[in-house]
């Protein structure tokens, strides 16, 4: 048998080696290119952390969170646009304000044709899923893989909706179960057993947690039981926060407005939490105009309500804090698994809350406000292959942002519909380029809605002050009664008409905003060039009243007011 040319016969084998050897570099790269998993809380604020410093941070309430963010990068200054569950999660997927995406409000809807987040990271060749909370109505469909909470969802025993025969919403898994144990025990499962390992992967993981009512796992009963939560020194004395608009004439307002913790708010306080059935007292205090000033009751802490409250406020944190230690700890169960499966460190892990919450703070619950604590978002990434640990920034950032970031993170381009900006050059030097937005935009819709009783709103803030304006007295149009946003499925019983008035603060010598110091003649220059961003960024953004005639009466009346 004739042997082989020897040169020829290495030359073919090296051949094969090297093409061997391209095909498997082009397949590692595919395979290393960054999973995205990205944890977001219901209502989970900047106060219930310990590395954003509130008087909460001694209580150590995030170890697991914490220990993220410190290996990564922590964005002070982090903003929502609207701070209601629903309007939040469209400007997270969408990248896109309210009017842009269509979502206003609590019955907003994002269709298939919105979904645009998961749809560009699957052009990236992303295998997207989705788990927990939606709360956007329709199907997630854009996803590949989707189990997910039917509107706000059960704290125990909750039910999944699924993609399978039936069309949506019919496809029904039950659980059993507290929901934050359950959500992510459907992400394990989806990592272990539903992925293509040989993809990478975007995941959504939204905890229900810690909404109200605050039902935290049994398992928590003892925790903070002996502790006595810090409480906020505004709970009892609110000093000069708020305005004509949020207080009413000679405070004839503050028995209706904002949802407190304390007996204050007639209509909604923590000790019932619940819709009041009685109407007589709200139709009083309604309209501070249509209340003789013989009637105005001024609202006063005494030491017998101080004690009430107190009491009240104890328990309300405690049951809060305990929701926000059921997130933290399963939290651990997902870097554990990471870590054990060699995923940890080629994946971006994103932290954030859909919104802020007031815990207290001007004696408000809920969110809802353009206040700091309702509008400041959480926001901190860990990825060591990109960003250096120990990084913090002060840039301002908001969520249209996100969805920008997270696609160049993926290795994409900002399409154009995005209002949003990527910050990924932030993320990955920790420094603020010069051009960076100096400010971010606030519009919240529901006037007087759902008894928490906020005034519709809109306003700037920068990272030295803060401009709002309410302008809910001429909700409806006394020319054209059927101009009204005052929506029946509201929860509104009346025309809830609330006097016109701005607020600013200086937020460098205030920032617990107890001086609205609007009138204050220091401050002229800075409130007219923040009037004049303003308008520019309302027109920029597509968040004008054209649309909205009877709103923009009211803007235009009282713009130089």
């Amino acid at each position: 048998m004739k042997k082989p040319n020897t040169p020829t016969a290495l030359l073919i084998v090296l051949v094969a080696l090297s093409l061997f050897s391209c095909g498997d570099k082009t397949a590692k790269q595919e395979i290393t290119k960054p999973n995205i998993i990205f944890i977001m809380s219901d209502d989970h604020t900047t106060q219930g952390f310990g590395i954003y410093g509130s008087r909460l941070a001694q209580l150590d309430p995030t170890p697991n969170l914490d220990k993220i963010a410190k290996e990564g990068i922590i964005f002070d200054n982090c903003f929502v646009n609207n701070a209601i569950c629903t309007p939040s999660r469209a400007a997270i997927i969408s990248g896109q304000n309210s009017q842009a995406n269509g979502v206003l409000d609590l019955e907003g809807v994002i269709g298939l044709e919105k979904q645009y987040l998961p749809k560009e990271m699957k052009k990236l060749g992303y295998q997207t899923a989705i788990v927990g909370k939606w709360h956007l109505h329709d199907e997630p469909a854009a996803f590949d893989y989707y189990k997910v909470l039917p509107g706000q969802g059960n704290y125990f025993d909750p039910e999944f909706l699924v993609r399978g025969e039936k069309s949506w919403p019919q496809n029904v898994v039950q659980t059993k179960g507290h929901s934050s144990d359950n959500i992510m025990d459907i992400t394990l499962d989806y990592l272990k057993n539903e992925r293509d390992p040989n993809k990478p992967f975007f995941l959504m993981h939204h905890f229900k947690a810690p909404h109200d009512d605050f039902e935290y796992a049994p398992r928590y009963e003892d925790y903070l039981a002996d502790t006595f939560i810090p409480e906020p020194e505004s709970l009892y004395d609110n000093g000069n926060n708020g305005s004509v608009a949020t207080r009413g004439k000679n405070d004839s307002l503050t028995r209706i407005i904002g949802s407190s913790v304390s007996h204050r708010n007639l209509i909604r306080h923590q000790a019932n939490n619940i819709y009041w059935n009685d109407t007589t007292v709200y139709k009083k205090y309604r309209n501070a105009g249509d209340i003789a000033p013989s009637e105005y009751v001024k609202w006063e802490m005494t030491g017998d309500e101080k004690e009430y409250t107190s009491k009240v406020y104890q328990d309300y944190l405690k049951k809060y804090l305990r929701c926000v230690k059921g997130v933290d700890d399963n939290v651990k169960r997902l870097l554990d698994y990471l870590e054990q499966e060699g995923l940890l460190e080629n994946t971006i892990i994103v932290y954030t809350g859909d919104q802020g919450f007031m815990l207290g703070e001007h004696d408000y619950i809920d969110k809802r406000w353009m206040y700091e604590e309702s509008m400041r978002m959480p926001f901190f990434v860990r990825y060591p292959k990109a960003i250096q640990g120990g990084l913090r920034t002060d840039a301002i950032i908001n969520n249209t942002d996100f969805a920008p970031t997270l696609i160049e993170m993926a290795g994409g381009k900002t399409p154009d519909y995005m209002q949003g900006h990527s910050f990924k050059t932030i993320l990955e030097t920790g420094k603020e380029p010069d051009n960076w937005q100096k400010s971010t935009y606030y519009r919240y819709w529901m006037h007087m809605a759902h008894r928490h009783q906020n005034p519709a709103h809109f306003g700037i803030r920068t990272k030295d002050y803060k401009l709002i304006f309410f302008y809910g007295k001429y909700w409806v149009d006394t020319d054209d009664p059927t101009a009204t946003w005052n929506k029946d499925s509201w929860g509104n019983d009346f025309a809830n008409h609330t006097p016109p008035a701005w607020e600013f603060y200086d937020l460098k010598k205030d920032p617990k905003e107890m001086n609205n110091a609007y009138g204050e003649s220091a401050y002229k220059d800075v409130i007219a060039d923040l009037k004049q961003q303003l308008i520019k960024q309302r027109e920029d953004l597509n968040e004008t009243d054209v649309n909205y005639p009877h709103i923009q009466k009211v803007i235009d009346a009282h713009w130089n007011d």
